[in-house]
């Protein structure tokens, strides 16, 4: 226990250090792009996205956790998973080609006709790098997987900043995200040091295709419900409402997203290998779940309650209509925060049907949200969006938990505590700023407002609320694995 222990603070310190770096890298990326390019580029390249991130849901199959949470398997197994995952990937790269005119049509808008086929070769690329991927997340090589996501993306952004600068404008969009890709589909090859053989017959790996397709579906539900009301804000309202709604949609998710990532596949990989113990995986899904959400509570209170000081310091005025939906969608990000671990418990435990259900009930009620907030424009597709996930989430919790070795009772003091000392900080940090920043730049309110709230939160959550030994804990492992034996 104590080796696993060990070595998932380990990959879990690797990621989180990872993923900032990317999150920084990300954030740098939107900030210069923001300023050389106007909403609208913004939300025609959104219009394509929307589409082909659809179809980059079956590009992996879902074989890549598919072979992360199998008990065992063969190398023939892997070499199998992969022709299959390339022959994903070539028909939908096909299909993307093919989609073009129909985005044209739909939208209007010749120039989508390019943009959607310089878009294919990203499936090639991803589809190349799954069982790779898996391999690396199989051994826990995540300060690995780290370096090689961080190169990717840093060869993204200065391909994407070049072009912007070089003035081809939204075309900077889709030059960055292929330079990522290849970056990181070539760093996969590298570090994995692994190559596919001849593959194996298609029965050895049907265990793992049927689990690949539940996740794959789920993973298609979920991306249906939470990104149509892009589709139709793009086809109703146009590129600029577009453009403002996906920059608020972006940034709001960066540093939540990174988390969940940085934690999710950490966790994922220690369960999966726990799925026989249910003590032990209790005790660390409890942890786990701890940790993420006493860093994304508040930092996702802090972004909503100071949008405006954000945009202005990083975007600048034309900007200022994505922060007032930036605002309305902090409670979505909120409970995405609070729910988004349960799929590490569900996926590691075997239980990818559950999820998937859980999938095919939030999508519809989500969609509902959406259409009835899509007269409204942008600002009603985020309130309404935000209604439908704060009702959800109590549902959601107990569904996921049940017949697990985690209990509602378990995880309501890992909830309640971050959100009381949100609160708490977050309402101290505004009147603070109201009354004693009014006159002062946007950056001096920022940085001193928002210090702040951290600093109220940081004295609630350590002190008043008393989770000061279970950082110091924390903490005095992360010690121990830095020094080598």
């Amino acid at each position: 226990m104590q080796d696993l222990r060990q070595k998932t603070i380990r990959s879990g310190l690797a990621k989180l250090m990872g993923q900032g770096i990317g999150a920084l890298m990300r954030l740098a990326f939107m900030v210069v792009l923001a300023r050389l390019l106007d909403p609208r580029e913004f939300g025609l390249v959104a219009m394509a996205t929307a589409i082909t991130g659809l179809l980059a849901m079956f590009a992996s199959a879902g074989l890549s956790s598919a072979a992360v949470q199998a008990r065992s398997i063969s190398g023939q197994q892997i070499s199998t998973l992969f022709w299959v995952n390339m022959l994903i990937g070539v028909v939908f790269a096909i299909l993307c080609c093919a989609l073009a005119p129909v985005l044209v049509r739909f939208y209007d808008e010749p120039r989508l006709f390019w943009l959607t086929i310089l878009l294919a070769p990203g499936f090639l690329l991803s589809a190349a790098s799954v069982q790779h991927l898996a391999i690396l997340q199989r051994d826990m090589r995540y300060a690995t997987l780290t370096v090689v996501e961080s190169a990717g993306q840093l060869l993204g952004l200065v391909t994407g900043v070049t072009l912007a600068l070089a003035g081809y404008r939204y075309w900077a969009l889709v030059g960055a995200t292929f330079a990522s890709q290849l970056g990181v589909t070539s760093g996969l090859w590298a570090t994995a040091r692994w190559l596919p053989g001849r593959p194996g017959r298609i029965g050895s790996i049907v265990p793992l295709l049927r689990v690949g397709g539940t996740i794959t579906l789920h993973t298609l539900v979920t991306y249906v419900g939470y990104n149509l009301e892009k589709i139709l804000l793009g086809r109703f309202w146009g590129a600029e409402a577009l453009g403002n709604y996906g920059r608020a949609y972006q940034l709001i998710s960066v540093p939540i997203d990174n988390l969940n990532s940085a934690f999710g596949g950490v966790a994922f990989s220690a369960l999966a290998r726990l799925q026989d113990d249910p003590v032990r995986l209790r005790h660390y899904f409890i942890h786990g779940y701890s940790l993420v959400i006493s860093i994304t509570v508040p930092l996702t209170l802090f972004l909503g309650f100071f949008a405006d000081q954000i945009f202005l310091v990083l975007f600048g005025p034309k900007w200022l209509e994505a922060a007032a939906i930036f605002r309305l969608m902090t409670p979505t990000v909120l409970i995405f925060s609070l729910i988004n671990p349960f799929g590490w418990l569900l996926f590691a435990t075997g239980r990818q049907r559950r999820s998937l259900h859980t999938a095919l009930v939030i999508a519809p009620l989500v969609i509902l949200a959406c259409v009835l907030g899509l007269p409204y424009g942008p600002r009603g597709v985020a309130a309404a969006y935000s209604m439908a996930m704060a009702l959800w989430f109590v549902p959601h919790m107990v569904w996921c938990v049940q017949g697990t070795p985690v209990s509602v009772r378990d995880l309501l003091p890992s909830i309640g505590r971050p959100v009381l000392a949100s609160l708490v900080a977050g309402t101290l940090g505004i009147i603070v700023d109201r009354y004693t920043m009014a006159d002062k730049s946007p950056l001096v309110e920022l940085v001193f407002g928002g210090g702040f709230m951290l600093a109220v939160y940081g004295v609630m959550i350590l002190l008043v609320l008393g989770q000061g030994g279970f950082y110091r804990d924390l903490f005095r492992d992360l010690r121990k694995v830095s020094v080598p034996s």
